[in-house]
């Protein structure tokens, strides 16, 4: 039960630090990216590219991974996603989709259909004893990871001055640039910053989650389901709905493994019941 009850929190860890992103663009930049799960694709075969073919260290694939997502979550801002933060939200859910399907098609041409493995290091692989309890290292150190990354984050959000202009910018645009305030600077930036989380969570769950070029919708659906459960007005939310419907789907799929994949969706349907704006969100 332990062993089950560790498995989730990391799990659900893992979800978090891949959906933060989007709550980040849907919640604060009111920007519907389905194609969020195409960063933590690209995220994942940085790693892949760098341990399998380039030989290099597990621990440099992580930042890198981050830095290529962000960097290419601030292109595609630039060039492509600020044309549209005022379109409907059925032009930036067909535009999103379209890039997702794009990614798909460019990771199989590029890196194969196969599913990618890698080979974490000793230090990471493995089971060790605590209280009797078999814990994986590597869960470990995913949960430990994505704890100090939720924490940075909701410092960020909410205790800096950054925090405070993407805020502002969101809320009122014409009296944040009268402020002085570089809205679109902000709004890079936060896209940016958005893309490389996804991009690092993909690098984390290669391991765990597996990837190939479906990645993108197979996991959309969950990163959606993070964002509807734990709302989107604050980190806290998702945070928390993370780690309940990872803990739900891992001891869904090990208590009752014929019906472990509806646990999860009984579970958003019950919580949305309760709270239909997020467990964290303020109606309106």
């Amino acid at each position: 039960m332990l062993t089950i009850l560790f498995d989730g929190i990391a799990y659900g860890m893992l979800l978090f630090v891949l959906a933060c992103g989007l709550t980040i663009t849907l919640g604060l930049m009111n920007f519907i990216n389905l194609a969020h799960g195409a960063f933590a694709m690209v995220g994942g075969y940085v790693t892949v590219v760098m341990m399998n073919r380039l030989g290099l260290s597990f621990y440099l694939s992580l930042p890198a991974a981050f830095i290529v997502t962000a960097a290419l979550g601030a292109a595609l801002e630039i060039t492509l996603y600020r044309r549209l933060y005022r379109a409907s939200h059925l032009d930036q859910v067909l535009f999103s989709i379209g890039l997702v399907f794009m990614a798909i098609a460019g990771a199989d041409y590029f890196m194969g259909g196969q599913q990618q493995l890698i080979r974490l290091p000793p230090e990471l692989s493995g089971q060790m004893e605590v209280f009797g309890v078999g814990i994986g290292r590597y869960r470990l150190f995913i949960i430990l990871v994505c704890a100090a990354l939720a924490v940075a984050l909701q410092l960020a959000l909410t205790k800096t001055r950054f925090g405070s202009r993407l805020r502002a910018a969101v809320d009122d645009r014409r009296t944040a640039l009268g402020l002085g305030i570089n809205v679109s600077l902000v709004f890079v930036m936060t896209f940016a910053v958005g893309s490389g989380l996804a991009g690092l969570g993909g690098a984390l769950g290669t391991e765990v989650l597996g990837l190939d070029p479906n990645f993108p919708l197979k996991f959309m659906i969950y990163f959606l389901i993070v964002v509807a459960v734990g709302g989107t007005s604050t980190v806290s939310g998702p945070f928390l709905a993370s780690l309940i419907l990872g803990i739900a789907d891992v001891a869904g799929k090990y208590y009752v493994p014929d019906a472990g994949a509806f646990v999860i969706y009984a579970l958003m349907i019950v919580l949305l019941l309760v709270r239909p704006h997020g467990l964290f969100s303020r109606e309106g």
